[in-house]
């Protein structure tokens, strides 16, 4: 005998009914949820498993394979651009500092230069004061002191004699030619030059030497009229008396 229909409905009614959170994401704190090991090996029957369609994707699974990975070539593609503009500017960056650097040696070095061409005469009265002696004791201290320091901040003088003459730093104020010589040469200095660094801050007042080859030397008169007079054969003439020349045999035999 089958029971009635309203004692099944009963029945039906009285079952819990059980609603488990499978979401792996909590939806109020958005955390990631610590998943059952148990709950996830269970396997779900082949009836209630999502078929896949013709596509070869699941019925249940929605179908943003191609947009997201569409999305993902976009953002690999900004980050090439954005990585090479990073490196344009650091590369732009790094030239400028390199030539800021330049610029500040620059004019550093032509400040140095400006002071140190100022004291030029200065260092011009201290050779003339030694060259005349008058350089001595504590007066000779300072100044060597002060050519040292000079020197140090890359003060460099030129000029001597016996250097070859060039144009370019050195003035010529005074010319001669000479056969010890082979080109032109420095033989006088007349003033010191100076460079700094690679700036010349004074040309040298020189005196050049030309080569000159060395003329033939002409036969005298005294030598010419000894080889003619060894030529007739008569001998040395004897030197005149009272003005007149004495005789010689020729001379008597002509008579």
């Amino acid at each position: 005998m089958t029971e009635p229909q309203s004692e099944r409905d009963d029945e039906r009614e009285q079952e819990p009914v059980v609603v488990r959170d499978r979401r792996k994401i909590d939806p109020e704190t958005g955390e990631l949820r610590a998943v059952d090991a148990s709950e996830e090996s269970r396997e779900v029957p082949a009836a209630q498993q999502p078929q896949a369609d013709a596509s070869g994707s699941a019925a249940g699974e929605p179908e943003e394979a191609g947009p997201a990975a569409s999305e993902v070539a976009d953002l690999r593609k900004q980050l090439e651009e954005r990585t090479a503009d990073l490196q344009r500017v650091q590369a732009e960056y790094a030239n400028y500092r390199r030539r800021v650097d330049r610029e500040r040696d620059a004019m550093a070095d032509s400040g140095k230069a400006t002071v140190v061409g100022d004291l030029l005469p200065l260092l011009d009265d201290l050779e003339r004061a030694e060259a005349h002696g008058d350089l001595t004791g504590a007066f000779k201290a300072v100044a060597d002191k002060l050519v040292g320091v000079l020197e140090k901040a890359g003060l460099e003088p030129f000029a001597a004699e016996g250097d070859e003459f060039d144009p370019t730093v050195h003035e010529a104020v005074q010319h001669s030619t000479s056969p010890d010589v082979e080109g032109p040469t420095v033989t006088t200095v007349l003033r010191r030059g100076y460079r700094f660094g690679d700036r010349v801050l004074r040309a040298a007042l020189v005196g050049v030497t030309d080569h000159e080859p060395a003329a033939a030397s002409a036969p005298t008169a005294a030598t010419a009229a000894t080889g003619a007079s060894g030529s007739a054969g008569d001998g040395p003439v004897d030197p005149p008396v009272n003005g007149e020349l004495p005789l010689t045999d020729s001379d008597e035999n002509q008579r």
